[in-house]
Protein backbone atom coordinates (compact mmCIF):
# COMPACT_ATOMS: atom_id res chain seq x y z
CA UNK A 1 0.00 0.00 0.00
CA UNK A 2 1.11 3.58 -0.51
CA UNK A 3 0.33 6.93 0.79
CA UNK A 4 -0.31 10.02 -1.05
CA UNK A 5 0.39 13.26 1.05
CA UNK A 6 -0.90 16.38 0.03
CA UNK A 7 1.38 19.02 0.06
CA UNK A 8 0.70 21.64 -2.49
CA UNK A 9 -0.97 24.30 -1.09
CA UNK A 10 0.00 28.03 -0.29
CA UNK A 11 -1.03 28.28 2.87
CA UNK A 12 -2.26 31.90 2.50
CA UNK A 13 -4.03 32.63 5.66
CA UNK A 14 -0.49 31.61 7.53
CA UNK A 15 1.14 34.10 5.83
CA UNK A 16 4.02 35.38 6.54
CA UNK A 17 5.26 32.17 8.02
CA UNK A 18 4.36 30.51 4.91
CA UNK A 19 5.22 32.89 2.58
CA UNK A 20 8.25 30.97 1.58
CA UNK A 21 7.90 28.17 3.22
CA UNK A 22 5.45 25.45 3.26
CA UNK A 23 3.01 24.82 6.12
CA UNK A 24 3.47 20.85 6.59
CA UNK A 25 7.72 21.50 7.54
CA UNK A 26 6.20 24.20 10.27
CA UNK A 27 7.74 23.22 13.53
CA UNK A 28 5.80 21.55 15.92
CA UNK A 29 6.95 20.50 19.26
CA UNK A 30 10.37 19.94 18.07
CA UNK A 31 9.34 18.54 14.97
CA UNK A 32 7.58 19.01 11.36
CA UNK A 33 3.59 18.47 11.22
CA UNK A 34 4.48 16.46 8.62
CA UNK A 35 6.49 14.17 10.40
CA UNK A 36 3.77 13.83 13.10
CA UNK A 37 1.57 12.48 10.30
CA UNK A 38 4.08 10.15 8.57
CA UNK A 39 5.43 8.76 11.67
CA UNK A 40 2.68 7.61 12.98
CA UNK A 41 1.76 5.76 9.55
CA UNK A 42 5.12 4.53 9.16
CA UNK A 43 4.37 2.54 12.36
CA UNK A 44 1.52 0.72 11.24
CA UNK A 45 4.06 -1.24 9.22
CA UNK A 46 1.49 -1.42 6.72
CA UNK A 47 2.76 1.53 4.25
CA UNK A 48 5.81 0.55 1.55
CA UNK A 49 6.41 4.09 0.42
CA UNK A 50 5.41 7.81 0.48
CA UNK A 51 4.55 9.82 -1.90
CA UNK A 52 4.52 13.64 -1.15
CA UNK A 53 3.43 15.90 -4.23
CA UNK A 54 4.62 19.28 -3.71
CA UNK A 55 4.50 22.94 -5.90
CA UNK A 56 7.45 24.25 -7.36
CA UNK A 57 7.53 26.93 -5.44
CA UNK A 58 8.07 24.84 -1.96
CA UNK A 59 9.76 21.70 -3.91
CA UNK A 60 13.09 22.35 -2.23
CA UNK A 61 11.80 22.38 1.49
CA UNK A 62 10.60 18.55 0.65
CA UNK A 63 13.79 17.75 -1.19
CA UNK A 64 15.76 18.74 1.93
CA UNK A 65 13.05 16.89 4.23
CA UNK A 66 12.79 13.67 2.05
CA UNK A 67 16.71 13.39 2.21
CA UNK A 68 16.88 13.23 6.07
CA UNK A 69 13.61 10.44 6.27
CA UNK A 70 14.76 6.88 7.08
CA UNK A 71 12.02 6.19 5.23
CA UNK A 72 11.15 5.55 1.24
CA UNK A 73 9.96 8.61 -0.21
CA UNK A 74 8.81 9.86 -3.76
CA UNK A 75 8.42 13.46 -4.69
CA UNK A 76 6.42 15.14 -7.37
CA UNK A 77 6.54 18.57 -8.28
CA UNK A 78 3.10 19.55 -9.49
CA UNK A 79 4.73 23.00 -11.26
CA UNK A 80 2.97 25.52 -9.65
CA UNK A 81 4.24 28.66 -8.47
CA UNK A 82 0.97 31.08 -6.77
CA UNK A 83 -2.27 30.08 -5.17
CA UNK A 84 -3.70 31.39 -8.34
CA UNK A 85 -2.40 28.51 -10.32
CA UNK A 86 -2.49 25.81 -8.47
CA UNK A 87 -3.93 22.58 -9.86
CA UNK A 88 -6.47 21.72 -6.94
CA UNK A 89 -6.22 18.18 -4.52
CA UNK A 90 -8.09 16.11 -6.95
CA UNK A 91 -6.07 16.90 -10.08
CA UNK A 92 -2.50 16.67 -8.03
CA UNK A 93 -3.99 13.27 -6.96
CA UNK A 94 -4.39 12.45 -10.96
CA UNK A 95 -1.09 13.93 -11.62
CA UNK A 96 0.62 11.30 -8.70
CA UNK A 97 -1.06 8.33 -10.09
CA UNK A 98 0.12 8.79 -13.62
CA UNK A 99 3.17 9.70 -13.05
CA UNK A 100 4.09 7.33 -10.98
CA UNK A 101 2.04 4.25 -12.69
CA UNK A 102 0.33 3.78 -9.29
CA UNK A 103 -1.30 0.32 -9.40
CA UNK A 104 -1.84 -0.28 -5.53
CA UNK A 105 -4.25 1.06 -2.15
CA UNK A 106 -3.57 4.20 -1.71
CA UNK A 107 -3.52 6.18 1.55
CA UNK A 108 -3.99 9.91 0.95
CA UNK A 109 -3.58 12.55 3.50
CA UNK A 110 -3.30 15.81 3.66
CA UNK A 111 0.23 16.96 4.94
CA UNK A 112 -1.07 19.43 7.19
CA UNK A 113 -3.87 18.21 9.34
CA UNK A 114 -3.03 16.09 12.73
CA UNK A 115 -4.66 13.56 14.77
CA UNK A 116 -4.61 12.17 18.34
CA UNK A 117 -4.97 8.59 17.25
CA UNK A 118 -3.26 6.69 15.72
CA UNK A 119 -3.96 6.33 11.57
CA UNK A 120 -3.97 2.51 11.56
CA UNK A 121 -7.32 1.70 13.07
CA UNK A 122 -8.40 3.52 9.49
CA UNK A 123 -6.17 1.34 7.58
CA UNK A 124 -7.53 -1.66 9.08
CA UNK A 125 -10.40 -0.46 8.84
CA UNK A 126 -10.17 -0.25 4.50
CA UNK A 127 -8.92 -3.38 4.45
CA UNK A 128 -11.79 -5.19 6.48
CA UNK A 129 -14.29 -3.09 4.26
CA UNK A 130 -12.57 -3.82 0.75
CA UNK A 131 -13.78 -0.58 -0.54
CA UNK A 132 -12.67 2.96 -0.82
CA UNK A 133 -13.72 4.70 2.66
CA UNK A 134 -13.53 8.12 4.33
CA UNK A 135 -13.27 9.10 8.14
CA UNK A 136 -16.26 11.10 9.61
CA UNK A 137 -17.26 13.22 12.60
CA UNK A 138 -20.27 14.83 14.23
CA UNK A 139 -19.81 18.33 14.00
CA UNK A 140 -22.14 20.14 15.68
CA UNK A 141 -21.55 23.65 14.32
CA UNK A 142 -23.23 24.69 10.86
CA UNK A 143 -20.97 27.42 9.76
CA UNK A 144 -17.67 24.31 10.39
CA UNK A 145 -19.95 22.15 8.21
CA UNK A 146 -20.00 24.36 5.50
CA UNK A 147 -16.81 24.61 4.71
CA UNK A 148 -16.12 20.61 4.68
CA UNK A 149 -17.54 17.70 3.03
CA UNK A 150 -20.76 16.26 4.75
CA UNK A 151 -22.51 13.35 4.34
CA UNK A 152 -25.35 10.63 4.99
CA UNK A 153 -24.28 6.97 5.73
CA UNK A 154 -26.43 4.09 5.86
CA UNK A 155 -26.88 1.74 8.74
CA UNK A 156 -23.75 0.18 7.77
CA UNK A 157 -21.79 3.05 7.38
CA UNK A 158 -21.85 3.14 3.85
CA UNK A 159 -21.83 6.49 2.40
CA UNK A 160 -25.31 7.70 0.59
CA UNK A 161 -24.39 10.93 -0.08
CA UNK A 162 -21.85 13.39 0.04
CA UNK A 163 -21.75 17.43 -0.80
CA UNK A 164 -17.97 19.68 -0.17
CA UNK A 165 -19.03 23.11 1.45
CA UNK A 166 -22.65 22.54 1.70
CA UNK A 167 -24.38 25.80 1.84
CA UNK A 168 -27.16 23.57 3.72
CA UNK A 169 -25.44 21.02 5.32
CA UNK A 170 -28.07 17.69 5.55
CA UNK A 171 -26.36 16.15 8.20
CA UNK A 172 -23.67 16.52 11.00
CA UNK A 173 -21.48 14.21 9.42
CA UNK A 174 -17.81 16.05 8.31
CA UNK A 175 -15.20 14.61 6.67
CA UNK A 176 -11.51 14.87 7.28
CA UNK A 177 -9.25 14.99 4.68
CA UNK A 178 -8.17 11.33 5.09
CA UNK A 179 -8.95 8.54 2.57
CA UNK A 180 -8.76 4.94 1.36
CA UNK A 181 -8.57 3.97 -1.98
CA UNK A 182 -8.88 0.51 -3.31
CA UNK A 183 -6.99 -0.57 -6.51
CA UNK A 184 -9.71 -0.73 -8.34
CA UNK A 185 -11.17 2.74 -7.64
CA UNK A 186 -8.09 4.70 -9.20
CA UNK A 187 -8.77 4.59 -12.76
CA UNK A 188 -11.96 6.98 -11.48
CA UNK A 189 -9.98 9.57 -10.18
CA UNK A 190 -8.94 10.46 -14.11
CA UNK A 191 -12.66 9.70 -15.38
CA UNK A 192 -13.59 12.28 -12.79
CA UNK A 193 -11.47 15.04 -13.75
CA UNK A 194 -12.54 14.09 -16.82
CA UNK A 195 -16.14 13.76 -16.05
CA UNK A 196 -16.64 17.62 -14.37
CA UNK A 197 -15.45 16.34 -10.80
CA UNK A 198 -14.38 19.82 -8.70
CA UNK A 199 -10.50 19.55 -8.21
CA UNK A 200 -10.38 22.06 -5.78
CA UNK A 201 -10.77 20.20 -2.56
CA UNK A 202 -9.87 16.35 -2.08
CA UNK A 203 -13.54 15.75 -0.71
CA UNK A 204 -14.64 16.44 -4.03
CA UNK A 205 -13.61 12.66 -5.62
CA UNK A 206 -14.50 10.93 -2.90
CA UNK A 207 -18.20 12.68 -2.91
CA UNK A 208 -18.04 12.07 -6.93
CA UNK A 209 -17.39 8.55 -6.31
CA UNK A 210 -19.94 7.43 -3.91
CA UNK A 211 -22.26 7.93 -6.55
CA UNK A 212 -20.53 5.35 -8.57
CA UNK A 213 -19.43 2.95 -6.00
CA UNK A 214 -19.39 1.49 -2.71
CA UNK A 215 -17.80 3.77 -0.25
CA UNK A 216 -18.32 3.35 3.64
CA UNK A 217 -17.40 5.73 6.77
CA UNK A 218 -15.58 5.10 10.03
CA UNK A 219 -16.45 6.88 12.76
CA UNK A 220 -13.10 9.25 13.57
CA UNK A 221 -11.33 7.30 16.74
CA UNK A 222 -10.36 10.61 18.47
CA UNK A 223 -9.34 14.29 17.36
CA UNK A 224 -8.34 16.08 14.40
CA UNK A 225 -6.22 19.50 14.08
CA UNK A 226 -6.57 21.44 11.25
CA UNK A 227 -4.08 23.82 11.10
CA UNK A 228 -6.02 26.98 8.98
CA UNK A 229 -4.38 30.53 10.56
CA UNK A 230 -1.74 31.58 12.77
CA UNK A 231 -4.62 31.25 15.91
CA UNK A 232 -5.26 27.43 14.87
CA UNK A 233 -1.34 26.85 14.34
CA UNK A 234 -0.73 28.69 18.18
CA UNK A 235 -3.27 26.67 19.71
CA UNK A 236 -2.47 23.25 18.58
CA UNK A 237 1.11 24.18 19.48
CA UNK A 238 -0.54 24.03 22.77
CA UNK A 239 -2.23 21.02 22.65
CA UNK A 240 1.07 19.07 20.98
CA UNK A 241 3.28 20.28 23.47
CA UNK A 242 2.71 17.41 26.03
CA UNK A 243 2.95 14.84 23.73
CA UNK A 244 5.47 12.70 23.09
CA UNK A 245 8.17 13.43 20.76
CA UNK A 246 8.75 10.07 18.80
Amino acid sequence: MKCLILAAGYATRLYPLTENFPKPLLPLNGKAILDWIVDDIAETGLIDEFILISNHKYYVHFEKWAAEQPYRVSLIDDGTMSNETRLGAVRDMDLAIRKLGIDDDLLVVAGDNLIDFSMESFIRYGLEKKTSCIMRYYEKERSVLQKCAVMSIDENSRVLSMVEKPAEPQTHWGCPPFYYYIREDLKYIAEGVEGGCATDAPGSFAAWLSDRVPVHAMEMPGNRYDIGDIESYESVKKTFKGMINK
